[in-house]
């Protein structure tokens, strides 16, 4: 084998995607003469190649779930933050620059295109090693496809269609413009991944060891398979992007790289992956139990209404033996460790970055009271999601969208509840807890999900980590009224709309008695969400009801054949144990009957389940939903009201701090000019500039 020194090696493999020596940064392990043969021949330097094809998926820039600080992707019609400084203005306004928010667009592309180089090399090497074993060395190789597949999905979601680089490398002796490459379509693009993770599927394991529940399993290579085939048989990449932003994607021959085409089978496909992944007999739904007693911190279960179909069967075919309030709130705030969880395909693990999750609910809990920063919150239309308790919607749901585009079927214009809740009326109004008193009426009887990610109004924070001798204390109804310590007050802490969120947050957590951090101590720790089994639920019913035909696709092994088609039975599967494990009432018929009726409340799901875990604002563009959507105006409480003026304060107002609009650039993320320098065949996204 020729002895290709490591170093050139690495010159050969980035120089269409980063032409400057600093992304060199593997060669921290290694002499400038080590050879590859040397690298690779070596079991540790080998392992040591591999972790640091993992490092990259756990920089800030490419989490899925972040505070503000480093990532805004987590921030789209649903939730906003508000601070000291003009960032969630610009965010929304599009008033960035090529270089995204404080250099991110770079450090997305740099970071992601260098993963894909380090697991790359290490696939085209790692053979070389003669200790390994052979499983073990196929192993290995399945955990660097997906994580070349993963860092190229991070891409394509972000910018869309981006330069699929040559496996086998690139001739570093040809002159920089005969190795310059184009955009690959979004269609190569989403094929070539889901064809690397079936490659990695054939070999990863089905399960990982409690030390290893970071790496990935043939689920977690199966169900980013069914994520991306989603995303290509979504309107943005299926024939029906809208007209201005086809003709600019486009390549500098003229080459599409949207479809102009609609092909439903893109859809059946989607569908046969998410089967492949619930044909593994691996994943289910984490539900906690019913129980008889609580109290503050763990209420007792709120039994849901009386349903024909679930109330008097047990899980999985009912809620008549589980707990939906905790089965949901457990799932995210690290009461349940990650080799615990039978519903997490994939997650990051502790390997979140300097931003990660306990960050984000620093950024949630309360000022005062939680020692946290109280400037992440949640908008009128996400509250306006959430169910009654019975499967109906709230009302006024959506009642100040009457009438624009996107929200037929999407609003009633019923009054909503006034009023608030008294010291005598506690009992009738369980799910509040014992410190429901002075909570509006419009927050009572919601669904389990609401009160596991919502902060309304009075609602209480546990605090259990509170330390008396600080004037700290547990169990604090927590109100949002201009003048107490969270509300509006001239200080640059406050929710704009009057609302928090409580999803992620444990009864433990605090934050820090300083206010300039957080008390790690204080903290639970948590993992994030990247993919888990509710999704797969969803992306099956959701791809099934698209469909008008019947398709044939083999399976990802081709050991059979799925029948695919809108069955509603089939798409049942897919949608009733999510509400179920929620506590609602299952669709009517009529829901299931009209795929335009089942569409919106897909989303709606959607909308509720996956909040604030990176995914609104990625499926708002691939339905061609977010000029719409993140256009209309973001409604709060009328937060400048104090507590005397307690009618006022819960009445539906626009929220004039927090902008709203969508242009052509906010489609995807813009491509960074340096990127655009070193390859003259890249081109700009819609809507932004090119360098001079």
């Amino acid at each position: 084998m020729k002895k290709i020194p490591i170093i050139l090696a690495l010159i050969a493999f980035i120089l269409t995607i980063a032409g400057c020596k600093k992304y060199l940064d593997s060669d921290y392990l290694f002499d400038e003469r080590l050879t590859t043969e040397d690298v690779f021949s070596n079991s540790d330097y080998a392992n040591k190649w591999l972790a640091r094809a993992y490092y990259f998926l756990g920089t800030s820039e490419l989490q899925d779930v972040a505070s503000k600080k480093i990532i805004p992707f987590n921030f789209a019609d649903d939730m906003f933050y508000g601070d000291e400084n003009d960032e969630y203005k610009r965010w929304k306004n599009g008033q960035y620059t090529e270089s995204g928010l404080g250099g991110e667009s770079k450090g997305i592309w740099v970071n992601a295109y260098q993963g894909i180089r380090q697991a790359s090399i290490f696939l085209k090497n790692i053979d070389i090693n003669k200790t390994f074993t052979a499983n073990e060395i196929a192993e290995m190789k399945g955990e660097a496809r997906f994580l070349r597949a993963y860092y190229y999905w991070i891409l394509l979601r972000t910018y869309g269609p981006v330069p699929i680089v040559p496996d086998e490398g690139i001739d570093y002796t040809k002159e920089y413009d005969e190795i310059a490459q184009a955009r690959n379509t979004y269609q190569e693009c989403a094929d070539y991944i889901a064809n690397e993770l079936v490659e990695a599927a054939k070999v990863l394991s089905l399960q990982q060891g409690i030390q290893d529940v970071a790496r990935p399993t043939r689920g977690a290579a199966l169900g980013l398979r069914a994520r991306v085939l989603l995303f290509a048989a979504s309107p943005l990449a299926n024939g029906k992007a809208p007209a201005e932003v086809a003709a600019a994607m486009i390549t500098k021959d003229g080459k599409p790289l949207l479809s102009p085409t609609y092909d439903e089978s893109k859809w059946a496909r989607a569908a046969a992956a998410a089967k492949d992944v619930m044909d593994l007999g691996q994943y289910q739904l984490y539900v906690a139990y019913k129980k008889a007693t609580g109290d503050l911190a763990y209420p007792a279960t709120v039994t849901p209404p009386t349903d024909n179909n679930f109330s008097n069967n047990n899980w999985p075919a009912g809620w008549k033996d589980i707990d939906p309030y905790e089965s949901y709130r457990a799932l995210f705030n690290g009461t349940v460790p990650a080799y615990q969880n039978p519903e997490l395909i994939f997650t990051r693990g502790q390997n979140q970055g300097g931003e990660g999750i306990n960050v984000l609910v620093v950024h949630q809990l309360p000022r005062l009271e939680g020692k946290g920063y109280n400037s992440h919150g949640m908008t009128q239309k996400q509250i306006d999601a959430y169910y009654m308790n019975d499967g109906t919607d709230i009302p006024g749901m959506n009642n100040m969208y009457a009438g624009r585009p996107n929200y037929e079927g999407r609003y009633n214009t019923q009054p909503r509840a006034t009023g608030f809740v008294k010291q005598d009326e506690l009992a009738n109004y369980p799910e509040l807890g014992a410190l429901g008193v002075g909570v509006n009426k419009q927050y009572a009887k919601r669904e389990p999900r609401f009160y596991a990610s919502v902060s309304y109004n009075g609602s209480t924070w546990n605090l259990l980590n509170a330390e008396t001798v600080k004037d700290e204390k547990p169990n604090q109804q927590v109100f949002y009224y201009r003048g107490d310590p969270n509300g509006y007050k001239n200080t640059s802490y406050w929710t704009r709309t009057g609302i928090g969120i409580k999803k992620y947050v444990h009864p433990d957590d605090m934050g820090n008695t300083l206010l300039n951090g957080y008390d790690a101590g204080r903290m639970t720790k948590k993992v994030d969400p990247a993919i888990r089994y509710a999704d797969i639920l969803l992306i099956y019913a959701e791809a099934l009801n698209e469909l008008n035909g019947s398709y044939n696709i083999s399976s990802w092994d081709g050991s059979k054949t799925h029948a695919i088609s809108r069955s509603v039975g089939e798409m049942k599967h897919g949608i009733q144990p999510v509400r179920i494990r929620a506590g609602l009432a299952d669709y009517t018929n009529e829901v299931y009957a009209d795929a335009n009726k089942f569409r919106i409340k897909l989303k709606r799901e959607r909308q509720i389940e996956l909040f604030a875990e990176g995914q609104r604002y990625f499926d708002l563009r691939r339905w061609t939903d977010a000029p719409a959507e993140e256009s209309a105006p973001v409604y709060g409480n009328n937060s400048y009201a104090t507590k005397l003026q307690a009618d006022l304060f819960h009445l539906v107002v626009e929220t004039p701090s927090l902008p709203s609009i969508f242009t052509l650039k906010m489609w995807f993320w813009p491509i960074h000019f340096d990127e655009l320098k070193r390859n003259k065949y890249l081109t700009q996204n819609p809507g932004w500039t090119n360098p001079e």
